[in-house]
C-alpha cells in the first residue's frame, strides 16, 4: 500500500476512528495482507472505507516474467504512466533478496548499464520505492534488500531513506538493507551521519581514472580518488564494510593490470569485491570468460582483498544486474 501516513490519518479521523487505527493498517499490509478486506481487527465499515478513499497501493502491475532459476521480474505502472521494474532473487539458503529502483530511468548514463539508456523522468516517491517490496511481500518472505534497481539511489536519498525506515516491519533489518551508487558523494557523506546501519556498495568498473570515466562518465564529477575518500569516512563512522560492485568486460577492465590498479586502491580492512558477470544489455561491451574473472579473482585475493564472483541470476528474464530498462514500457519512461 501507499505509506502516505497522513493521507490514511486523515481519512481515519473523518471516519471517528482511534489514532491506533493507523498503525493496524500499517501492521497488516507490512505482513502482507493483499487489501483492506483482509484486516479483520478493523470494523467492516472502516475496512469499505479505506478502499474507497485511500489506494492500497501506487503501483498496477502490468507483467511478470520468471526465470529459470526462480527470480521474479515485475513490470509496474505508476499513477502517471510510468513504467519501473523490480526484481525478487530467492536463494537455497532461504533469503528473498529484493533489487529495488529508486527512480524512472537513470540521468548518469553508464555505458554498460541499459538502464542509463533509458531517459530520466523522476524519483520514485518514498511509497512508490516501498510499494515494490510490499509487492513481494504479499507473495513469500523477503529476507534483504539491495538499491540497485533502475536510478541512482543517492540522487533519490530521501525518499529511499523514509522507505528504508519502514522495511523492518516487512522483515528487512537495515543491516540487511544495501545503497548501491556510482559514487555520488553528496549521498555517501549524508548516508555517513544516518542513524540505520544500511550498507554501502560501490559501483566502480575501474581503477584508473581516465578508464573509469570512459565506463561511467559521472567520475568526470566526482573522481574515482574523492569517492573513495568518502567510502572510507562511511566506514570510519559505521564501521562496516564497503562493497565494491565490479562488472567484468572482455578486453577493457579484466586483465591481470586493471586487477592489480584496483587492489593498489583498496584498503583490505574497508572493502569486500564483488566480480559481477557482464550480462548483454545490446551495449558495445562483451562478458569476460569466466577463467578471465576466476584469475582476476586470484589477484585480488594474492593482494590481500576478499573477493567473490557475484551469482548471475535472472539473465534469460534480463533481471540481471545492469539489465532493467523496462522494454516492454519504455514509451512511457
Amino acid at each position: 500500500m501507499e505509506v502516505d501516513l497522513a493521507l490514511l490519518d486523515r481519512t481515519l479521523a473523518d471516519l471517528g476512528q482511534p489514532r491506533f487505527r493507523a498503525r493496524q493498517v500499517w501492521t497488516w499490509a507490512a505482513k502482507g495482507a493483499a487489501g483492506y478486506h483482509e484486516m479483520t481487527d478493523l470494523p467492516a465499515s472502516v475496512r469499505r472505507e479505506l478502499a474507497d478513499r485511500v489506494p492500497f497501493s501506487t503501483l498496477e502491475v502490468e507483467q511478470e516474467t520468471r526465470s529459470k532459476d526462480g527470480t521474479l521480474k515485475v513490470l509496474l505502472r505508476t499513477h502517471d504512466g510510468r513504467k519501473i521494474e523490480t526484481v525478487l532473487m530467492r536463494y537455497r539458503d532461504g533469503r528473498g533478496s529484493i533489487c529495488l529502483s529508486s527512480q524512472v530511468g537513470c540521468a548518469l548514463t553508464c555505458t554498460f548499464c541499459a538502464t542509463g539508456r533509458m531517459k530520466f523522468a523522476r524519483n520514485l516517491t518514498s511509497g512508490e520505492i516501498l510499494d515494490q517490496a510490499l509487492h513481494f511481500r504479499r507473495q513469500t518472505d523477503v529476507t534483504n534488500v539491495i538499491f540497485m534497481g533502475m536510478g541512482e539511489p543517492m540522487m533519490n536519498l530521501d525518499n529511499v531513506l523514509a522507505a528504508s525506515r519502514l522495511l523492518p516491519d516487512l522483515g528487512i533489518t537495515h543491516r540487511r538493507t544495501a545503497i548501491s551508487t556510482v559514487g555520488w558523494i553528496p549521498g555517501i557523506d549524508r548516508l555517513t551521519d544516518v542513524d540505520m546501519p544500511i550498507r554501502l556498495a560501490l559501483s566502480l568498473h575501474a581503477a584508473d581514472e581516465d578508464l573509469r570515466s570512459a565506463i561511467m562518465p559521472v567520475n568526470d564529477r566526482y573522481p574515482l580518488a574523492d569517492v573513495l575518500a568518502a567510502c572510507e569516512r562511511f566506514y570510519a563512522v559505521k564501521k562496516r564494510q564497503v562493497f565494491i560492485e565490479y562488472v567484468m568486460l572482455d578486453g577493457i577492465n579484466d586483465q591481470p593490470h586493471h586487477a592489480k590498479e584496483l587492489a593498489a586502491v583498496l584498503d583490505p580492512t574497508i572493502y569486500k569485491v564483488n566480480l559481477i558477470p557482464y550480462n548483454p544489455t545490446d551495449s558495445i561491451y562483451d562478458g569476460s570468460a569466466r577463467e578471465t574473472i576466476g584469475a582476476f579473482r586470484d589477484v585480488l585475493e594474492a593482494k590481500g582483498l576478499r573477493a567473490t564472483i557475484r551469482l548471475t541470476r535472472g539473465q534469460d528474464i534480463d533481471a540481471a544486474c545492469g539489465q532493467l530498462a523496462v522494454k516492454a514500457g519504455a514509451e512511457a519512461a
